[in-house]
């Protein structure tokens, strides 16, 4: 298996990250997004995130060649949800498919205890079959189903929300 790596995201990494979000627009599997975003459209969405709650990491292959990205964004922003995060992760087109997502879906849950994190949310797709197996495979279960709320390319999707709890209490 290769060799990667993990660091903080700095915000010279952001035109990169915007690359391998944009890199999804077009499959209608991933994102709501129907255009391309902008690397500024993103700078608040950066600075959202912490290094001890709300990470955002970088996956580096052996070169330090950017792969791909995990985010651990807050929840709904209010302080009950403290405990609770959205995870996402974006590949590298030629990364997908790969087991990547697999091994940086279990490295990251298996951070969530040491970042607070006692929830962890997907929000994925219902026609996106390939993420719903990858997350419930680590034990995530449905929570709701969202019918029929984004337009893409004109027909209704629906839209999975998918928790696991990292800790018991």
């Amino acid at each position: 298996m290769e060799e990667i790596n993990y660091r903080n995201a700095t915000l010279s990494d952001l035109e990169t990250i915007v690359a391998i979000y944009n890199s999804t627009i077009p499959s209608r599997m991933v994102t709501a997004d129907t255009e391309p975003v902008t690397v500024e459209s993103k700078i608040k969405w950066f600075e959202q995130h912490t290094a001890d709650k709300h990470p955002l990491w970088i996956i580096e292959n052996k070169n330090k060649e950017i792969v791909g990205w995990i985010s651990l964004q807050a929840f709904y922003g209010r302080p009950a949800y403290n405990g609770t995060a959205e995870i996402s992760i974006y590949l590298e087109e030629n990364q997908r498919g790969k087991g990547m997502g697999k091994r940086t879906l279990a490295d990251s849950l298996s951070r969530c205890t040491a970042l607070g994190i006692t929830t962890v949310l997907g929000f994925i797709f219902a026609h996106n079959e390939p993420s719903l197996r990858l997350f419930r495979h680590f034990g995530f279960e449905d929570w709701g189903t969202l019918p029929h709320v984004a337009v893409l390319d004109g027909e209704e999707k629906s839209l999975k929300i998918l928790g696991k709890r990292t800790s018991a209490e």
